[in-house]
């Protein structure tokens, strides 16, 4: 066997035990079409119901009619539209930040964030349990000072502030001295917790260090009107790289920093993910700033979510399943197994409900679950089918 025939063979071993998503018929909502059959969704990140909202819809639809649908080029060039200046200055007033810029997702905003202003020589800190994008940021800049805190534990992100002591004041081969950053991701993405933002603001203050957090599962959902992590906290100004995700709460894609006037714009001038892409398209972001206006107008839809979410959790609990350490609407339903979690699934949607097995490495070993996403698209009703099915799944495979 030659080399190139093995390569391809070794790529064929490593592709067989995966298994390919199950393709969705229909618009995201309360339900989804899969294989011709209506099923409740429960595992979307499409937190408002925005993703198939009609006033989101018209407003695709009449930008395409007036700009058609893509930028053309990428924004350094000639590939900056109106909407997008419009959408980065709404982004930025319901942020209550000096600036927004705009990218074509969260995973790029993170890479842009972090690779732009550290180099191999500076310094991050990061929670352990932190999202895949921050990891691979950091693999991006080559950040050879790469240090990890236990999961939102401050006596341990304390210590390694105070491990860095000697290494921060040695200058750098252009004799700067290392730039350090602690990042977190906002809420936990499978556990549904919250980073402990106002003691991280406090130590950064303490220990001179800059601040970023990624908040992919926090906009449109904590906070006031939906404005995220920061907002919730009333931290504004004193978070210095705040991420936001545009595909989960807001519906359409796309990601965005935001922060003081001058680290934007050195983003909008330096930052490769910026000046080497084209922009988002002329639908997706009229979309975008429709969506800010329905923030703005209202917070129904926010409050709606966090009752449908708190019902779930109490439900859940008083049927005994273990829904982990969640603050927010994610709720994990811990099976601790992966193939118990697996089989689960497949007999959830057996019986019309469509909840993916979460499992290694997205969670460590002997920490599978069911990660259950309710939204503002849910009813009462639709809620309690979503329950009743769990139950019955539970007590057949006996994890109760």
């Amino acid at each position: 066997m030659n080399q190139i025939s093995a390569f391809y063979q070794k790529i064929d071993e490593a592709i067989k035990p995966g298994k390919r998503p199950l393709v969705v018929e229909s618009a995201q909502g309360a339900y989804l079409t899969i294989e011709s059959k209506k099923k409740l969704n429960f595992c979307s990140n499409n937190y408002l119901g925005f993703a198939s909202n009609p006033r989101l819809k018209k407003a695709a639809t009449d930008a395409i009619k007036k700009y058609g649908v893509g930028p053309g080029a990428v924004r350094a060039l000639s590939g900056t539209n109106t909407l997008h200046i419009a959408l980065e200055e709404n982004l930025a007033k319901f942020k209550k930040a000096e600036a927004a810029l705009v990218v074509q997702g969260g995973y790029i905003a993170n890479l842009a964030a972090i690779q732009t202003l550290l180099g191999k020589e500076d310094i991050v800190i990061s929670d352990e349990l932190n999202h895949a994008s921050i990891i691979d940021a950091i693999r991006l800049a080559q950040i050879k000072n790469k240090y990890i805190y236990k999961h939102r534990d401050m006596g341990d992100l304390e210590k390694v502030l105070n491990e860095i002591k000697e290494l921060r004041k040695t200058p750098k081969s252009d004799n700067e001295l290392p730039i350090v950053l602690i990042v977190t991701d906002g809420v936990f993405s499978m556990d549904g917790d919250l980073a402990p933002l106002p003691e991280i603001v406090a130590l950064a203050k303490k220990y001179d260090a800059l601040t970023m957090v990624d908040d992919a599962h926090g906009e449109g959902v904590l906070g006031d009107h939906g404005r995220g992590i920061v907002d919730h906290f009333n931290l504004h100004g004193e978070v210095d790289i705040d991420v936001g995700t545009l595909s989960k709460a807001f519906g359409v894609m796309g990601g965005f920093i935001s922060g003081k006037r001058e680290l934007i714009e050195y983003y909008r001038q330096k930052a490769r993910q910026f000046l080497f892409s084209t922009g988002l398209t002329v639908p997706d972001t009229a979309a975008l700033i429709e969506a800010v206006k329905i923030l703005e107008e209202s917070d129904k839809l926010v409050k709606k979510l966090w009752n449908n979410a708190n019902y779930l959790k109490r439900r859940f609990k008083a049927l005994s399943f273990d829904t982990g350490e969640s603050e927010t609407p994610i709720t994990p339903v811990m099976l601790g197994d992966e193939n118990v979690a697996i089989e689960f699934s497949a007999k959830l949607l057996e019986n019309g409900v469509f909840a993916t097995p979460i499992k290694f490495p997205m969670v460590p070993k002997g920490k599978a679950r069911i990660r259950v996403m309710p939204s503002a698209s849910h009813s009462k009703k639709d809620l309690d089918f979503g329950i009743s099915v769990f139950h019955k799944v539970a007590k057949q495979l006996k994890v109760l």
